[in-house]
């Protein structure tokens, strides 16, 4: 059987927060990963560029092509010097996946004006600066490109960390708005909502009782995080917005594992969904999942 063509060969992607908090594998990091291995040159953008390098020795003992760059997403001028330094390394920009996010727990009451105006920074302006420095790079590459805003489930629904709901809330706004304004340019702008994930910027605070709490409340009692295969497949969902010739309109994508069906069900409600993906370890549960869901009208994909 012939091998599967590489589908991100000859693109080019900028993943901003790149590298992981802390020990362990985060979302930008797993991102990082896939694009690689699918193919894509990829510059690896963060903060500290020491946690940049660290995803890169991985992409490099696999065999991908990737290279640093230190930068501060909430400077304009960092995020142009970004753009600039993927079009001289690579030739092209063909990807942006917006990763850069902290959180805040608190109430409106609770939380001081400063880590308000932080969140909404680092989770919402972020993504406006990289975008604007990287899309008329996008562009003069030709071909279109994609755009990936990284939301969270918390943007959908009440959460216990207001601060950072509204501001993922902004970034479901903020991509129908950057859809609807680049899809002349063949620019595909979608967001992903994924829940708490067990990474290293969420083990701070997360105790063992709140773990097993988690594990036990799931189906197949199992926690997903980024050290296992099944948590990696969460950012192949990136590959699949990065590549999909339907996602040309503003709309909302929402990733949700099956285990937890509660997530799913809090969501299906919301007016601006317009399609989920639902992936499971078995092809039975997916397609069980699916087809339950589908009757809401949403689209929805099932992966296994």
């Amino acid at each position: 059987m012939a091998e599967r063509p590489l589908r991100l060969e000859g693109k080019v992607a900028i993943v901003t927060g790149a590298g992981s908090s802390g020990e362990g594998v985060g979302n930008g990091k797993a991102a990082s990963i896939l694009f690689a291995r699918e193919g894509a040159k990829v510059l690896l953008v963060d903060f500290q560029e020491d946690r940049a390098r660290e995803t890169l020795q991985m992409i490099h003992d696999e065999g991908g092509v990737a290279s640093t760059l230190q930068g501060d997403m909430t400077k304009l001028e960092d995020c142009e010097r970004m753009a600039e330094t993927a079009m001289e390394r690579y030739g092209r920009v063909d990807i942006l996946d917006n990763n850069v996010g902290i959180s805040q727990r608190g109430t409106v009451v609770e939380v001081s004006e400063e880590d308000w105006d932080k969140v909404m920074t680092v989770n919402l302006k972020t993504i406006v600066l990289a975008s604007k420095a990287t899309i008329p790079h996008i562009i003069a590459s030709g071909g279109g490109g994609a755009i990936i805003n990284i939301s969270s489930i918390a943007g959908l629904r009440a959460h216990s960390s207001t601060p950072y709901t509204a501001s993922k809330a902004g970034v479901i706004g903020l991509t129908f708005s950057m859809a609807a304004d680049h899809a002349a340019d063949s620019i595909r702008v979608n967001c992903i909502a994924p829940g708490l994930v067990y990474t290293p910027m969420v083990a701070p605070r997360m105790n063992d009782d709140l773990r097993q709490y988690r594990t036990d409340a799931a189906p197949l009692f199992a926690e997903a995080t980024q050290a296992d295969d099944f948590a990696l497949r969460w950012h192949a969902m990136r590959e699949l917005v990065a590549l999909d010739p339907a996602a040309a309109l503003p709309r909302l994508t929402a990733m949700a594992a099956a285990e937890k069906t509660d997530l799913l069900a809090s969501i299906m409600g919301d007016p601006a969904l317009s399609r989920v993906i639902v992936f499971t370890r078995t092809k039975h549960r997916a397609n069980r999942v699916a087809d339950k869901l589908g009757k809401s009208g949403v689209a929805v994909e099932a992966i296994h």
